[in-house]
């Protein structure tokens, strides 16, 4: 009687009441998904299947960071050579628009963000520390995997290369700037000089196994990335307008679809100078929570403090770069290009050696950040099929596996940055989009003013993407495409 009763009680567990048409209550099991854990063979395996597997992994394998450190990643992450074309864009918007879509954009993406950190601790009891779980927690198993995965190591991937592009590129700007009189007869090739900074970033990734022991490096390359948006800008002030600096953007096109393309063209780099919204949570899950302070606090000053100095790298380089030059920005690689030809024989050597170096330095910090949410997703594949902790030869042959891949990718798309807009805008969504779409799916509040204008929110995020990618397009029919495979220049 008594082992029925147990038995009884034990099943109820899995039983569901229902009434029937009679009034009376029937009881029925409810169908079970099991998932079985493999038994480890040894006394080890058996210690460590009792350690959770957040902790193996780089993202949360450490919690010990703060607000500082928080800061670190998101200036370090924040800021890139993206934001030295946002003078092209006040070319063809000019002054009053220019700034104006500018201020916008800056309080879009900052409003995004503050979604993804309140969203990264809004089930209790649980951390959302990548963007994929956010993605998964909101959209669903199967919807969150196609939505995110993607998108998110697309874009950190590609972001990675084009660090390579830019500081392979600059390191030799440097050589040739520091040594146009020296002796050698075999200078380094543009691909020798990807492979320089690769090795850089390889190396240097070997003593970071997991993203809070970047910390320093992030200080260190966020101070280079405020330190050559700076330098720029008050070179420039200090150097004067260029002559015949012209400020109408009529006089840049003279048809109405060269100026419609224009546009589109301003909106997307304006979007695309905003960027690691990917690594937001990424950088979040690096942070203590307790039921007293959540990370949200520490995150939060963290945010604040990082992009009140990014807004004053990105609206001083803007505005100042346009006073500067007006229309002959160039094209292809904005300030930095227009530093090395326009005013090359009236720099000081030192000051833009000063500028290259800090721009590569900046760029191989960043690729540590960046490439971490890689290393995260190829080590998380590894755990799940063995159940054990990744050893530090793997962790070692991952780092450089994909340090060879974004190499060997760079080499044979050196073109690639002249696309920026067209590769740049299958990821936009992550940061205009998305956040306001998942937060709408989790907070269910439909009858909120603020549901509903992150709901509209949501939805032009989307649309901006498409637009961005209607613009890379359109760029490429009119201007075509110099692909130069595996002949970096």
């Amino acid at each position: 009687m008594a082992d029925g009763f147990n038995q009884e009680e034990g099943d109820s567990e899995n039983r569901i009441h229902i009434m029937n048409d009679e009034g009376q209550i029937v009881s029925k099991r409810m169908v079970e998904n099991h998932f079985t854990i493999p038994e480890p063979d040894s006394e080890d395996g058996r210690s460590g299947i009792n350690k959770q597997p957040e902790e193996w992994l780089p993202i949360t394998q450490s919690r010990k960071g703060n607000s500082w450190t928080a800061t670190f990643h998101l200036l370090c992450s924040g800021i890139g050579t993206q934001t030295l074309s946002l003078p092209l864009a006040f070319v063809y918007l000019g002054w009053f628009w220019g700034i104006l879509c500018l201020c916008v954009a800056f309080v879009w993406q900052l409003y995004t963000i503050g979604l993804l950190v309140s969203l990264h601790e809004s089930v209790p009891g649980t951390r959302y520390s990548r963007y994929l779980q956010l993605s998964i927690a909101a959209f669903g198993v199967k919807l969150g995997k196609v939505m995110a995965i993607f998108p998110v190591l697309y874009l950190a991937g590609g972001t990675c290369v084009m660090f390579i592009i830019a500081g392979g590129g600059t390191m030799k700007l440097f050589y040739q700037l520091m040594c146009d009189d020296c002796s050698s007869k075999h200078p380094l090739t543009t691909t020798e000089w990807f492979l320089v900074f690769i090795c850089l970033t390889i190396l240097l990734s070997l003593f970071c196994p997991n993203l809070h022991s970047v910390s320093l490096v992030s200080l260190f390359g966020a101070i280079m990335a405020v330190g050559y948006c700076t330098t720029l800008w008050v070179m420039m002030v200090a150097k004067g307008k260029v002559d015949g600096a012209v400020y109408d953007p009529s006089k840049v096109v003279a048809s109405d679809a060269g100026r419609a393309r224009s546009t589109l063209n301003a909106l997307a780099i304006i979007a695309l100078a905003f960027r690691g919204h990917n690594v937001v949570l990424e950088i979040q899950g690096t942070l203590p929570s307790t039921p007293n302070r959540s990370s949200a606090k520490s995150m939060l000053k963290g945010v604040r403090a990082s992009y009140l100095i990014i807004a004053m790298c990105f609206f001083p380089v803007a505005i100042v770069g346009y006073w500067a030059f007006g229309n002959k920005i160039p094209v292809n690689g904005g300030m930095l290009t227009a530093i090395s030809t326009n005013i090359h024989h009236n720099a000081s050597k030192p000051v833009l050696g000063m500028i290259y170096v800090q721009v590569v330095l900046s760029c191989v910090s960043a690729f540590q950040i960046y490439s971490m949410v890689i290393y995260d997703n190829l080590e998380h594949a590894y755990v799940s099929r063995t159940s054990h902790e990744c050893p530090k030869l793997v962790r070692m042959g991952i780092r450089i596996f994909f340090g060879g891949m974004t190499f060997f990718i760079s080499v044979v798309f050196p073109f690639l940055p002249s696309l920026a807009l067209l590769v740049g805008g299958f990821a936009l969504h992550l940061t205009f989009g998305y956040p306001c779409l998942m937060w709408i799916v989790m907070k269910r509040q439909p009858t909120s003013i603020r549901w509903w204008f992150t709901l509209g929110l949501g939805c032009l995020g989307l649309g901006l993407s498409v637009l961005v990618i209607v613009s890379g397009v359109w760029n490429l029919v009119c201007r075509g495409l110099d692909a130069n495979f595996f002949h970096p220049r």
